[in-house]
C-alpha cells in the first residue's frame, strides 16, 4: 500500500476494536496465524473477529491490478479517493470478476462463496492496524455478499510499512494453497514489482515456481503488452487495457518465442512476423491459425485484398542515428515492416475504440466496420495459408516416410548384430520380414516408374532393385 494513499476514515475505530480484541485473545491464548515477515522470519498473529463492513479492500492488491484498467474513470476515482465508497465498490466488483472476461462472475469466486456458505471461514485473513485487507480481499468480498457480519483476521504490527504489506500479500499468495491464483497479467505485474526492488531473477523465479527462462520470456511479453497498449491509443484517447490480454497467455508466449528466434537471423522478417501475428491475435485467431502467419503473410495473402481504408501508404526506407555515435546511421525499418505495422496499429486502435465505454458511438461504429473487414480479409488469408501448408506437408510426406524407414533400418543394424552375437536371432522371422519389405519396395517402384520420366539416382536405384527381384 502506497504511503500517499493515507489512512482510511474509520482507521481509528478499527484500530481500537482490534487492540481490544487482541488483548482479549492474548489473555485467552487464542488461535494464531503465522505470516512471513521481514528478512524471512515469521510473525504469529492472534486471530480476532472484526466487522466485515468496517474493513477496506486494498487498492494496491496484486489480485486486481490489471482489472483496474477496465473502467478508466472509476480507476481515476480509486486513485483520488481509495477509501471512498465509490472506489471501494469498484474494488468489490473487480474481486468478483473473471480476470479474462470482467463482464462475467469468476467461477472461482462463486465456488469460494459456496464454500464459505457451507463451511464458514476456514482460513483467517490479514489486515493492517487501520483495517486494510492484506490477505483475504476476495474472502471479505464473498462474506459481504453472503451478508455475514464478521470476518476472522490476524492484525499486522503497528510499524507495518507499505513494503511490508506488499511482501506479506505476495508471500502468502505464493504458498500455492487453496487461494485463487493471480491471473496471468497480475502475476507479470507482481514479478516486475519484485525485480524493481533489486531482487535477482533466479530468486523471483523460485518464488513464483517457474523457470528462469520462463520468467525472462514473460518479462519480454509484458514489455510487448505495454508497447501494444501505447500503440493502440485511438483519437478519442481510448486504448486497450491490461485485461484485454488476460486470455492470451500461450499465444503471447509463442509469439515472443518465434519472434526472438527469428530476430537473431533476420530482424526485418521477425518484425513482419510479430506485427502480422499481433493483428491476428486481436482478430481472435485460434493458436493453430496463428502458426500459419509467417513473415510473408502480409505480402503473400493480405496486401491484394485489403480495402482502401485499411491499406497502408507506401513509405520510403529511412536511416536511424546511433545514439552516442555522431554521424553514424543504420538502416531503419524496411517499407514492408512499416506497412505491416501500420495495418496492425489500425487494428489495435479500432479495437480500443470499440471496447472503450467512453468512445463516440459513430466513431466506434466506423471502427467496428473496419474490424469486420479486417477480420474477413485475415480469415481468407488464413484459409489460403492453411491450404498451402497442407500442400507443403503432402509434398514432403513421402520423403519423410522414406527417411523414417531408413532410420528404422539403421537401428535394425545394431540390434541385428547384438542378437546374432547373443545367439537369439530368429532367422525365419527375419526372412519373412525381408520378404514383406521386398514386396513393398516393388509396389513403390511401380508408382515411381509411372511418375518419373527422367528419374534421379535414388529413384533409379529403386527401379533397378525392383527389376532384379
Amino acid at each position: 500500500m502506497r504511503a500517499e494513499l493515507g489512512r482510511p476514515a474509520q482507521g481509528d475505530k478499527i484500530r481500537a476494536i482490534a487492540e481490544e480484541r487482541q488483548k482479549q485473545a492474548r489473555q485467552e491464548d487464542g488461535a494464531k496465524i503465522t505470516v512471513p515477515w521481514r528478512g524471512g522470519e515469521e510473525k504469529h498473529l492472534y486471530v480476532i473477529a472484526v466487522p466485515v463492513n468496517l474493513l477496506y479492500f486494498n487498492p494496491d492488491t496484486h489480485r486486481v491490478r490489471a482489472q483496474r484498467t477496465l473502467d478508466p474513470k472509476r480507476d481515476d476515482v480509486l486513485d483520488a479517493d481509495p477509501w471512498g465508497e465509490e472506489a471501494q465498490d469498484y474494488l468489490h466488483h473487480l474481486l468478483r470478476c473473471k480476470p479474462s472476461d470482467p463482464d462475467k462472475v469468476d467461477p472461482d469466486y462463486t465456488a469460494l462463496k459456496e464454500e464459505l456458505e457451507a463451511f464458514d471461514q476456514r482460513e483467517p485473513g490479514i489486515i493492517t492496524p487501520d483495517g486494510v485487507l492484506v490477505d483475504g480481499n476476495t474472502r471479505c468480498a464473498a462474506l459481504k455478499d453472503l451478508g455475514r457480519e464478521y470476518i476472522r483476521v490476524g492484525v499486522l504490527p503497528e510499524d507495518t510499512s507499505s513494503d511490508d504489506i506488499n511482501n506479506v500479500e505476495l508471500r502468502i499468495q505464493l504458498r500455492r494453497d487453496k487461494r485463487r491464483e493471480y491471473s496471468y497479467i497480475n502475476q507479470l505485474m507482481a514479478i516486475e514489482d519484485e525485480l524493481r526492488k533489486g531482487r535477482k531473477e533466479d530468486d523471483v523465479a523460485k518464488d513464483f515456481n517457474i523457470k528462469v527462462k520462463t520468467l525472462q520470456l514473460d518479462r519480454q511479453v509484458y514489455k510487448m503488452i505495454i508497447d501494444v497498449i501505447e500503440r493502440s491509443e485511438a483519437p478519442d484517447g481510448s486504448r486497450l487495457r491490461l485485461v484485454d490480454f488476460e486470455d492470451q497467455q500461450e499465444k503471447l508466449r509463442e509469439l515472443q518465442r518465434d519472434y526472438s528466434k527469428l530476430a537473431k537471423s533476420n530482424p526485418q522478417e521477425a518484425e513482419q512476423l510479430k506485427e502480422s501475428r499481433l493483428a491476428a491475435l486481436f482478430l481472435s485467431f485460434p493458436k493453430t491459425s496463428m502458426r500459419l502467419v509467417e513473415p510473408d503473410f502480409y505480402d503473400r495473402y493480405l496486401a491484394r485484398n485489403l480495402p482502401d481504408e485499411l491499406r497502408p501508404q507506401d513509405e520510403a526506407p529511412e536511416t536511424v542515428a546511433v545514439p552516442g555515435l555522431d554521424g553514424v546511421e543504420v538502416q531503419g525499418d524496411s517499407p514492408q515492416v512499416k506497412k505491416v505495422r501500420s495495418l496492425t496499429d489500425q487494428v489495435l486502435r479500432d479495437l480500443a475504440a470499440t471496447r472503450s465505454v467512453s468512445s463516440d458511438q459513430k466513431a466506434a461504429a466506423r471502427a467496428r466496420g473496419r474490424l469486420d473487414k479486417a477480420d474477413k480479409v485475415f480469415a481468407t488469408a488464413a484459409k489460403l495459408a492453411g491450404q498451402n501448408e497442407q500442400l507443403r506437408k503432402r509434398q514432403i510426406a513421402v520423403p519423410d516416410r522414406i527417411t523414417d524407414a531408413a532410420d528404422y533400418i539403421r537401428q535394425c543394424e545394431a540390434e541385428f548384430a547384438e542378437a546374432k552375437a547373443k545367439g537369439v536371432l530368429d532367422e525365419d522371422a527375419l526372412d519373412d520380414a525381408l520378404i514383406v519389405l521386398r514386396d513393398e519396395l516393388a509396389r513403390l517402384a511401380k508408382h515411381a516408374a509411372r511418375a518419373f520420366d527422367t528419374p534421379g539416382d535414388g529413384v533409379q536405384w529403386l527401379l533397378d532393385s525392383a527389376r532384379n527381384v
